[in-house]
C-alpha cells in the first residue's frame, strides 16, 4: 500500500483508512473539476448555460427573424447543406456556412411568401461532404427521428404541436415521493402492454401506471426512450440522444406519461446511455464529419470491445457540452426526475471492466482509470444538482468504485445510488448450480451486505437481461416446466409449491437486507412465465414474446396473482416502516444446519427458513429487545400461495424464550421455506 504522507482532509478518506493513500488522486479530481468549472464559467457564463446547447444547435424557428436557424458542429466537413422534403431533397439548395474558428456550420431559411419553409411533420437531414464524398446524415441535436415504413430509413422530423403541452406537475418532488427509499419499477414502454404490438407512451400511462401505483412502487425507470434504430437493442444502442423514440408515440405523448406518473405520486427515472453509442453512420454520430472521430475517440480506442459500439471522447469540450446539454434537455423539457446511468463501469476505466476482477483499491485510482470520463461524471452530477436538487442519480457500476455515490465535497463523484449488480448474478448462479440442500446462507448474507456502509445501493433479485431470450428469470429457473403445467392456485404439485415459496423468500431477503432502494423489472413481481424477445426473423417477426401478460396476474385462479399479492405486501411493509432508510440489516442468527437466517432492520425481525423439509417447533430466535412480538408478515399465507401453517394471532413473549435480559429470545414455529417478519407488539 502506498505510504500516507499527510493527514486525510476528505470525509471519504477519514472514514476509510485504506483510501487515505489515494487522497491525492481524489483531491486532484476535485481540483480538475474546479478548474473546468472555472473555465466553463469564464467562457459560457455558467455550467447551466454551457449545458443549454440543445437550444443553440440543431434546427429552430426564429419568431423574430421569421425563419429557421440551423447550426451543426462538423469541423472536418468540406460542405454542409440542409435537405428535406421542403426543398425536394436538393443538396445544393440550402448550403450552410462554416465558422472556421469553431467548426460550426450555420444557415438561415427565411419564410417564403410569409410561410415557414418547413411545415410540421416535414422530414429533413444534413448533407455532409467530407473527403470527397457526400452523405446524408441525421443532425446531432435533432428532437425527433421517424422511420419510413417502406425503406426503413430514418429521417429527422420538424415537430411542432398545434398546442404546447400543459404540465400539471408543478412542485412535484421525487425525493418526497420516494420517501428516501426508492421502490423502482423498471419498464420498457413498447413491451409493457399485453396486445401483440408495440405499446405506446399513452398505453403505458393509461394501462400500466395504475398497476405500478397499485402494486406499491414509488418510482418508474423507463428503458429505451432515447431513439435507437434497432428495436431489439433494448434501447442500449442509441443513435439520437435528444429524440424520444418515435416508435412509442410523439414527444407530447411522453410528456403525458410523465405528467400522469407525477399525478400518481410516481417519480420517473430515465435509463440514460452516455457510456457508448450505436456505430451506425446513417442514423447516428459515427464519423459524423469525416474526421474519423469528432464525438468519439479515434481508432480502436473509439470502439467498445464487447458492445460493438462507439465510445465518447469525454475530454473534448464539445462532447462534454453535448452530453451535459442532453441531461438538461431531459430534465427541463420532459420533467424526468433523474437518471439511471447505464454502463458506468465501462466509462470509469480504459479497460471498461472487461475481464477485470476488482480486488484492490489501486485498480480504482491507478492508470486504468479514465480521468476524462470521471471528470464528465462529476460535471454531470454538479449540473443535475444545480438544475434540480431533488433529482435522483443511479449508477450501473459493478466495480465498486469508492466514493461513486458520495457528494463531491466528500471526495466522491456525486451519485445517490449504485446498482447491486452482484445480487442477481448470485441468485442465478445459486439456482443453476446448487441444490436446495447446498445453499450457503453465509455466502448469501455476505452477498446481501457486502457494500460500502456510507454509499447507497439499489438491491434487485434479477436483471432485465434475465428476462431476455437466452436466459431465464428467477421464476422460470424455479418453476421450470411447471410454469406451463402447474400454475393453478389449487394445483398440489410439489415442484410448483417449492418454486412459489422460494420466489417469495428470494425477493423478501433481497429487499430486506440488500440495499437502500429496491428495483423490479416489469412482470417479474408476479413471476411472468415467458421471456422477452423482440420481433425478428427467428420468430417470424411476431410480438408474442414482446409483451407482458397482465391477465395472468389478474386471474385469481393462478399462482401468478399470489406472487403479485406477496410483492405488494412486502412493499407495503417497507413503506410503512421506512425499512430501507434505517441503515444496514443486523445479523441476529445464521443457522447452517437448520438453514434459518435471522436479521433485524428498522426494528423488525426477519426470520427466513430455506430448509426444504424441516419445520422446527420452539425454535429460539434472537430479538433486539425483551417483550412481546407479533407477526407482521408471513409468506405462508394461503393468499400468497402458502399453507397457513401459522396462527397469526399469536403474541410471542421473550419471557418464555429462555434467553436473558441482555440476549432475549423468542420460541417460534418456523415452517420450512417460509419468511416471517415480526415487530414488537
Amino acid at each position: 500500500m502506498p505510504e500516507q504522507v499527510a493527514p486525510p482532509t476528505l470525509a471519504l478518506t477519514r472514514e476509510d483508512a485504506w483510501l487515505q493513500p489515494y487522497e491525492p488522486v481524489l483531491l486532484a479530481r476535485q481540483q480538475r473539476l474546479a478548474a473546468r468549472l472555472a473555465e466553463i464559467n469564464q467562457q459560457h457564463g455558467s455550467l447551466a448555460d454551457f449545458a443549454g446547447a440543445y437550444a443553440h444547435f440543431g434546427l429552430h424557428y426564429d419568431v423574430d427573424r421569421r425563419g429557421f436557424r440551423v447550426r451543426e458542429w462538423a469541423p472536418g466537413a468540406d460542405a454542409v447543406s440542409l435537405v428535406g422534403d421542403f426543398n425536394f431533397w436538393n443538396r445544393q439548395a440550402d448550403p450552410l456556412q462554416k465558422d472556421a474558428a469553431t467548426g460550426v456550420w450555420e444557415g438561415f431559411l427565411p419564410d417564403l411568401d410569409g410561410c415557414p419553409r418547413l411545415a410540421p411533420g416535414s422530414r429533413y437531414k444534413l448533407h455532409i461532404v467530407a473527403n470527397g464524398q457526400g452523405r446524408d446524415r441525421l443532425p446531432a441535436y435533432l428532437r425527433r427521428a421517424v422511420q419510413d415504413e417502406t425503406t426503413h430509413d430514418f429521417a429527422a422530423q420538424w415537430w411542432e404541436p398545434a398546442v404546447p403541452f400543459a404540465w400539471t406537475d408543478a412542485g412535484f418532488d421525487p425525493r418526497a415521493a420516494t420517501g428516501g427509499q426508492p421502490l423502482i419499477y423498471e419498464a420498457h414502454v413498447g413491451m409493457a402492454q399485453e396486445a401483440e404490438r408495440v405499446g405506446s407512451y399513452r398505453d403505458f400511462a393509461d394501462l400500466i401506471l395504475p398497476r405500478i401505483q397499485a402494486a406499491g412502487y414509488n418510482a418508474v425507470q423507463l428503458m429505451a426512450v432515447l431513439e435507437h434504430p434497432y428495436y431489439g437493442s433494448f434501447g442500449y444502442h442509441v443513435a439520437n440522444f435528444f429524440a424520444p423514440s418515435s416508435r412509442f408515440g410523439t414527444p407530447e405523448d411522453l410528456k403525458y406519461l410523465i405528467d400522469q406518473a407525477h399525478r400518481r405520486g410516481l417519480a420517473v427515472l430515465l435509463d440514460l446511455v452516455h457510456s457508448h453509442a450505436v456505430k451506425n453512420e446513417a442514423e447516428g454520430l459515427a464519423d459524423f464529419d469525416g474526421s474519423g472521430n469528432l464525438y468519439f475517440h479515434r481508432g480502436e480506442r473509439g470502439n467498445h470491445p464487447g458492445w460493438d459500439s462507439k465510445l465518447f471522447d469525454y475530454g473534448r469540450p464539445e462532447v462534454q457540452q453535448f452530453l451535459l446539454s442532453n441531461l438538461r434537455y431531459w430534465l427541463e423539457e420532459f420533467h424526468f426526475d433523474g437518471f439511471r446511468f447505464d454502463g458506468v463501469t465501462s466509462m470509469l476505466y480504459h479497460h471498461h471492466g472487461e475481464g477485470v476482477a476488482f480486488v484492490g483499491y489501486e485498480q480504482y485510482f491507478g492508470p486504468g482509470a479514465d480521468e476524462d470520463a470521471i471528470l464528465y461524471l462529476m460535471l454531470a452530477s454538479t449540473l443535475v444538482r444545480e438544475l434540480r436538487p431533488q433529482a435522483l442519480l443511479v449508477a450501473e457500476d459493478m466495480s465498486g468504485l469508492p466514493g461513486l455515490c458520495r457528494p463531491l465535497a466528500d471526495g466522491g463523484v456525486g451519485f445517490d445510488y449504485r446498482l447491486g449488480m452482484g445480487l442477481p448474478d448470485f441468485w442465478i448462479k445459486t439456482l443453476k448450480h446448487k441444490s436446495d440442500e447446498d445453499w450457503d446462507l453465509g455466502e448469501l448474507w455476505h452477498q446481501l451486505t457486502n457494500r460500502r456502509a456510507s454509499e447507497k445501493t439499489v438491491a434487485y433479485a434479477e436483471s432485465h437481461d434475465q428476462a431476455m431470450v437466452g436466459d431465464k428469470t428467477l421464476s422460470h429457473w424455479l418453476y421450470d416446466a411447471a410454469i406451463y403445467q402447474h400454475m393453478r392456485a389449487d394445483d398440489p404439485d410439489l415442484a410448483a409449491a417449492r418454486a412459489t415459496a422460494l420466489h417469495k423468500l428470494i425477493r423478501l431477503v433481497t429487499l430486506g437486507a440488500g440495499g437502500e432502494a429496491y428495483l423490479n423489472f416489469m412482470g417479474n413481481e408476479f413471476g411472468h412465465p415467458e421471456w422477452m424477445d423482440f420481433p425478428r426473423a427467428g420468430n417470424d417477426w411476431n410480438y408474442r414474446y414482446a409483451r407482458r401478460q397482465w391477465s395472468l396476474a389478474d386471474n385469481p385462479d393462478l399462482r401468478y396473482q399470489q406472487l403479485g399479492r406477496f410483492d405488494h405486501a412486502m412493499l407495503a411493509l417497507a413503506r410503512e416502516h421506512q425499512l430501507l432508510t434505517h441503515g444496514q440489516a443486523r445479523l441476529l442468527n445464521l443457522d447452517h444446519a437448520a438453514k434459518i437466517l435471522v436479521f433485524e432492520r428498522a426494528g423488525l425481525v426477519f426470520v427466513l427458513s430455506f430448509h426444504p423439509d424441516q419445520s422446527p417447533f420452539g425454535y429460539a430466535v434472537s430479538v433486539p429487545a425483551p417483550g412481546q412480538y407479533r407477526l407482521l408478515l408471513s409468506s405462508d399465507q394461503s393468499a400468497f400461495g402458502g399453507f397457513d401453517r401459522l396462527d397469526e394471532t399469536v403474541v410471542y413473549d421473550t419471557l418464555g424464550g429462555g434467553g436473558t435480559a441482555d440476549a432475549p429470545l423468542l420460541k417460534l414455529y418456523v415452517p420450512s421455506r417460509v419468511a416471517l417478519v415480526l415487530t414488537a407488539a
